[in-house]
């Protein structure tokens, strides 16, 4: 993987589990949670699947990561997903105190660390996180929009 940096590897793992949702029928979203250096949790939308509101991609992926770590404070944790964070997402980010963020594409439908609101940087909120966009940007835009233009011929 000569020439990409760390952020571009753990994305291009978010991007793999965005394709595992598609090939489930899920919207394909992805996300990694990295602790010093070595991934300890993955995860996929399940939506549909499970029948379950919270299966979103970095949902299911932080609960792994708090679950194998055996600790609810993931401060030493990067979250790496395909889509900008909703809410509820960005919400369980402060909530776990993640040290950092990094996302692929912006949603400017639901995004929640800067497009519609910023959780991530509130300063009424008693934790903040550090956020990157744009990693791999096309390649993750690409996938969620040839999924819903798919999606509208059907």
């Amino acid at each position: 993987m000569r020439g990409m940096d760390a952020d571009e590897i753990y994305m291009r793992m978010a991007l793999d589990e965005a394709r595992s949702a598609e090939s489930i029928g899920e919207v394909p979203i992805g996300a990694v949670v990295v602790c010093e250096g070595a991934v300890v949790a993955r995860g996929h939308n399940r939506r549909e699947i499970d029948s379950d509101p919270a299966g979103h991609a970095e949902f299911i992926a932080i609960r792994e990561a708090s679950r194998k770590l055996g600790r609810w404070r993931l401060a030493d944790c990067t979250v790496y997903v395909t889509l900008e964070p909703c809410p509820m997402c960005a919400g369980l980010m402060h909530q776990a105190r993640i040290a950092r963020l990094v996302y692929g594409v912006s949603d400017p439908k639901a995004g929640a660390v800067g497009t519609l609101y910023d959780l991530s940087n509130d300063e009424r909120l008693n934790h903040r996180f550090d956020v990157t966009r744009g990693v791999c940007e096309a390649e993750a835009g690409a996938m969620l929009s040839d999924f819903f233009r798919r999606l509208r011929e059907r």
